[in-house]
């Protein structure tokens, strides 16, 4: 079983993401989030995926947009440091990526595939790194971090923001 990352194996700012992870297998936590999140967002109505629960604020059909964009760097960044890739992998502007995807122009079913078919990728790059590559260190934005916390990260990024959802913008 893999390991939780410590506090000195990522960026402080990463930390509420990984708390939120629970404990056990990783790969079966991403499997079950991925139902989860299948079956939050199919179930919800054109008007419900179009909601911005206040001035300012990403649609739902962004939220999710905004978890696949997230989700894709972090299995690449997970990737390249498994890897030991030393070279410094650039941060990314989130608000840019949500304007630029205008994912509000595409049905739920299409984004919640292109979320099947991210989680899935992560699941198996995941899966299929060698033990020994869990410690590696790479820099990403600037910061070290470690294969291991990339892997939380991504667990935790959708959770935080599936929390979101369910609390802000279907619970008014």
């Amino acid at each position: 079983m893999l390991q939780r990352p410590i506090e000195n194996e990522y960026p402080e700012y990463y930390q509420p993401y990984i708390k939120l992870v629970p404990n056990g297998e990783i790969v079966k936590i991403l499997q079950e989030n991925l139902l989860a999140v299948a079956k939050l967002f199919k179930g919800l109505s054109e008007e419900e995926t179009n909601l911005r629960y206040a001035p300012g604020k990403w649609s739902v059909k962004e939220v999710l947009g905004h978890i696949i964009d997230t989700e894709r760097i972090m299995t690449y960044r997970l990737l390249r440091v498994s890897r030991g890739d030393q070279t410094p992998l650039a941060g990314f502007n989130e608000t840019d990526y949500v304007e630029a995807a205008q994912t509000d122009n595409l049905s739920m079913e299409a984004i919640l595939e292109d979320f099947q078919a991210t989680r899935n990728a992560a699941i198996t790059l995941i899966k299929n790194t060698p033990a020994e590559a869990w410690a590696n260190k790479g820099n990403a934005n600037g910061m070290e971090i470690t294969t291991r916390a990339i892997a939380y990260i991504i667990a935790g990024h959708e959770m935080h923001h599936r929390k979101i959802v369910e609390e802000r913008y279907l619970k008014q």
